[in-house]
């Protein structure tokens, strides 16, 4: 009886803990975002890398400090994982990869303004897939914040998306959202099993290397062509700057925050790299945002500010005060 309960108080004592650090992993979350948005200011900055080049360089940083950091984290056992990853991690990974390349063969063909707004799309793409595979019900406090914040979107680029606009760009565009819908969703249903793995004693796959995997993937599939490569010296040590913050860090943190943060919480989260984007391509490089922006970003802000106050009351009600279920 004693070991029963002494489980249960462990049990609660997780999940409290999960619940409690839940505004941390939002704050944290927002930092991703942040760090994300980097890489518009820092290219303007760029002298001859273009195109496939800037994704080639950025990969192959990204992919040298996920093996320095990785190593440090896992050791040696790191890479006798990588021989043999489970099926999770290599799926994983691919969704790595495309997320990391398809938005630049996506600008190539189509406009900025087009590329951005079907990104919008992620939250509901996210929502989606976790009703259906993870039977994960979202409150409508969260389903109104993504239409919100979609509509903020679509609204920042509305002007723009008359000329340029491709079918192919589009599909490519489209690759996107969809690859990260579904790497939130196996990173969220990763994380499940590795918190009934300490229940159960089982292994839950690490999702850390897949990381690692699609950083690989992504310059191996880059480098033919952004062949012949042109990046000065100068170009090099930005994009290396890339690399490690704006894209090894962040990824890794999001892996660790989605055992607290549900899919859709990531993926409407994210959005934010487009209102942090703009603010820093205006501070950075002087590029001052048009009214329709400013409006368009002040509803992508409001909708998720808005989503966190309606979950408060909930969050931190006592256990006590909950109704039983009917």
């Amino acid at each position: 009886m004693a070991r029963r309960c002494g489980a249960a108080d462990s049990r609660r004592g997780r999940l409290i803990g999960r619940r409690m650090s839940h505004r941390r992993a939002v704050i944290l979350m927002i930092i991703v975002t942040l760090l994300w948005s980097m890489a518009g200011v820092v290219s303007r900055h760029l002298e001859g890398a273009r195109s496939f080049e800037v994704t080639f360089w950025r990969s192959a940083f990204n992919a040298l400090a996920l093996a320095v950091a990785l190593t440090v984290l896992r050791g040696p056992r790191l890479w006798s994982d990588l021989l043999q990853p489970p099926h999770a991690v290599w799926a994983s990974a691919l969704c790595w990869a495309v997320m990391c390349t398809a938005f630049m063969v996506a600008l190539t063909l189509t406009t900025v303004a087009n590329v951005l707004v079907i990104m919008a799309l992620g939250p509901l793409m996210t929502a989606l897939l976790a009703r259906l595979f993870l039977a994960q019900r979202l409150p409508l406090r969260t389903w109104l914040a993504i239409l919100l914040a979609g509509g903020g979107v679509v609204w920042m680029f509305a002007r723009q998306l008359g000329a340029g606009v491709s079918l192919a760009g589009s599909v490519g565009a489209l690759a996107v959202p969809l690859a990260a819908a579904i790497n939130w969703t196996l990173l969220q249903a990763a994380g499940h099993r590795d918190m009934a793995s300490s229940v159960e004693g089982t292994v839950a796959p690490d999702m850390l290397p897949a990381v690692l995997l699609g950083a690989v993937i992504s310059a191996g599939a880059t480098l033919p062509l952004a062949w012949p490569l042109q990046a000065t010296t100068h170009d090099i040590g930005l994009l290396g700057f890339l690399g490690m913050f704006q894209l090894a860090l962040p990824c890794l943190l999001v892996v660790r925050l989605s055992r607290v943060l549900s899919g859709a919480e990531i993926s409407l989260l994210g959005l934010l790299e487009l209102v942090f984007g703009v603010a820093l391509a205006w501070l950075g490089a002087g590029e001052v945002p048009a009214g329709d922006t400013v409006i368009g970003g002040a509803l992508v802000v409001g909708a998720l500010i808005l989503n966190e106050l309606l979950a408060f009351p909930r969050r931190h009600r006592p256990t006590g005060s909950q109704r039983p279920p009917p």
